[in-house]
């Protein structure tokens, strides 16, 4: 199971506050950051969990689900930013209220040079495509994060990417 330092089952907590707020779609690249929503989505009834090929198709699969009044998330890590560049742009033109969960590399005690580079643009392209950044670097940053997110991509139909760092998840070993 994946646990924040501070022992709490943050991807249930993540899950909970997103199932109560009618997401109920999760298009996913597979991560070790999301592996455990993912598994939460999974085990719920309400929940379908759409496997990805690249992290582009969540975009367009979540913006399907908004054209029939679906709630969704594309969960990925920050590494695959890079391929949904072109795709921001369209969510940004036709206004879809995106919502994404992206697992950092590159950041605090990344031991994998190749992933800085990525890691290091991310704000800069979600600021440039308009997209909300929500960081969680602690686990007291989850609920208010994933809070926040749900709702500028609810009622407040904006771009929004919660954002969980290195300092949260822990870096990989690889």
């Amino acid at each position: 199971m994946t646990q924040s330092s501070a022992g709490e089952d943050w991807p249930a907590t993540m899950f909970r506050l997103m199932a109560d707020s009618g997401v109920d779609l999760f298009a996913y690249v597979p991560d070790a950051g999301n592996k455990r929503l993912i598994e939460c989505a999974d085990a719920s009834n309400e929940a379908r969990t759409v496997l990805l090929t690249t992290e582009e198709e969540g975009l367009a699969i979540c913006a399907g689900a908004d054209l029939v009044g679906k709630r969704a998330v594309l969960c990925m890590q920050s590494s695959g930013l890079g391929n949904c560049v072109n795709y921001l742009s369209l969510v940004n033109g036709g206004k879809f209220p995106l919502l994404m969960m992206l697992s950092m590399r590159g950041d605090y005690g990344e031991q994998n040079p190749w992933q800085y580079p990525m890691g290091q643009a991310v704000d800069a392209i979600f600021e440039a495509m308009g997209v909300l950044t929500f960081k969680v670097e602690k686990p007291e940053d989850l609920e208010k994060a994933t809070t926040a997110a749900l709702h500028a991509t609810g009622p407040g139909a904006q771009s929004a990417a919660i954002i969980l760092t290195q300092k949260f998840l822990g870096a990989k070993a690889f």
